[in-house]
């Protein structure tokens, strides 16, 4: 997951995530330029969290809880390894 430190969706996301018992990697592009220019290239958008479940880019936090609801996203945890 992308994130910054003072992004309030970036903390929605990782308490969501948490409470789906997953894990994750989080990836800091406010503190490392380079890493951002990977988040770019990846999820081709500026915003963040940028999320992702193994190399599968669900998009933001509307996009995670979204996903969810649909019932998409525990399927993709239990196979993403997140």
């Amino acid at each position: 997951m992308y994130t910054t430190a003072i992004c309030p969706y970036c903390v929605a996301a990782k308490n969501f995530l948490k409470s789906r018992g997953a894990s994750w990697e989080e990836v800091r592009i406010d503190t490392d330029p380079a890493r951002r220019d990977e988040m770019l290239a990846r999820a081709r958008r500026t915003s963040v969290p940028q999320i992702f479940v193994g190399d599968t880019h669900v998009g933001g936090y509307d996009d995670l809880v979204a996903l969810d609801r649909a019932g998409g996203l525990a399927p993709l945890l239990q196979e993403g390894g997140a």
